[in-house]
Formats: structure tokens, C-alpha cells, sequence
């Protein structure tokens, strides 16, 4: 089964270079980087605006909670926004691709 994962950045670069650790470590198999996102939220009491990017992250449902907890030890937010769950459908192809990710991990324990 098929997960996503979708968290905000301060910037493309930060994004990008959270996307590579995990795509290096397995965690996922693509990171979609989308350009900026005006962000309205409450933060100390006040609301806030900011400009940011945002990343949809896509993994096996298998590798959800892992690759949560790794963008939260990553993310330079110190409370940042981390939304994952379980894809309802995907495309054979895309199940299949994604699922090659929980095998390689267990090929490198």
C-alpha cells in the first residue's frame, strides 16, 4: 500500500535537502516539491504569515511512521507541520515501485 507524507519548508533548498537524506536512507521513493505557499497559522499566541514551499513525499505505507519521525529529526522547524497517511488507492505500477523501497532497506539490515 502507498503513503504520503506532506510537511512545509522555509525554502526549496531545505526542502530539497531533507528529500535527498531520505531518498538516500530509502525512506522514500520521490519527494514533488511544490513552489511557494502563503501560510497563515497561530504560533505563540499570534497569527503569523509566512512564505513557504511545500513537499509532498510519497513511500510504502510500511514505511510511514519511520519516514515521519526522520523528516521530524531533519526538518529545521522547531515545531514543524508533518501530515502522514495511508494512500485509499494507487496505480499497480506505483504500489510496485514504492514497495521496492521496504525491500531494499531489508536487503541492507
Amino acid at each position: 500500500m502507498t503513503a504520503l507524507i506532506w510537511s512545509t519548508f522555509g525554502d526549496r533548498q531545505k526542502a530539497k535537502a531533507v528529500a535527498e537524506v531520505l531518498l538516500k536512507e530509502k525512506q522514500i521513493g520521490c519527494a514533488n516539491i511544490f513552489p511557494e505557499v502563503h501560510s497563515v497559522f497561530e504560533w505563540n499566541g499570534e497569527i503569523s504569515e509566512e512564505t513557504e514551499v511545500s513537499v509532498l513525499f510519497k513511500t510504502d505505507a510500511r514505511l510511514l511512521a519511520s519516514a515521519v519521525k526522520r523528516i521530524e529529526e531533519l526538518h529545521p522547524y522547531e515545531t514543524p507541520a508533518i501530515v502522514g497517511w495511508l494512500a485509499d488507492k494507487a496505480g499497480e505500477a506505483t504500489g510496485r515501485w514504492l514497495s521496492q523501497l521496504v525491500g531494499a532497506i531489508d536487503a541492507e539490515d
